[in-house]
């Protein structure tokens, strides 16, 4: 069956949620270690879709298997900013599902106005970060030992695309 990127929608907040859960415990790539209550997730959703910000679920079989979303910072003067976060379902990497999302994402939130785009991301996940440079982001920054997890220290890299220097965006 074939993978769908398709907008936000609240019928699918479950599906968000579980997904987030998944890749959360692997604590591996996200900053939490479980998703937040399924409640949360719900609202996250709706406040996205009320605030027009911009996100995108992979669907399969109508089961959500990666979500990628940027949401704008409401602050004065920092309005022109989102902030980008992704996760795939582990059985689902590799399949170029992350830059369909990233794609598809990236270029809403340009279309809606947004100038920059940033992330971070942990020093760890080269597949990531290999990713966000084929989309022409850059790496601003390093935060040094942001996390420590089971005794494993780790950076989390700031890595931002400004809408002026945005390459074509490429398509799996």
């Amino acid at each position: 069956m074939d993978i769908v990127i398709q907008p936000a929608s609240l019928d699918l907040a479950d599906g968000l949620w579980r997904a987030l859960d998944v890749v959360a415990r692997e604590h591996r790539y996200l900053i939490f270690q479980e998703a937040p209550p399924l409640e949360s997730t719900r609202n996250f959703v709706s406040k996205v879709l009320a605030k027009g910000w911009s996100q995108f679920f992979a669907v399969r079989a109508g089961q959500v298997v990666g979500w990628c979303d940027v949401v704008r910072d409401e602050r004065p003067g920092m309005t022109h900013i989102g902030r980008l976060g992704i996760g795939i379902l582990p059985e689902y990497r590799g399949q170029k599902i992350g830059a369909r999302l990233l794609a598809a994402t990236v270029a809403d939130a340009f279309q809606k106005g947004l100038i920059r785009i940033e992330l971070e991301v942990f020093a760890a996940n080269a597949r990531a970060i290999a990713l966000y440079r084929k989309f022409g982001f850059v790496e601003e920054g390093r935060k040094r030992q942001a996390r420590c997890l089971g005794g494993i220290c780790e950076d989390s890299i700031c890595m931002a695309l400004l809408k002026a220097e945005a390459p074509a965006l490429p398509t799996a």
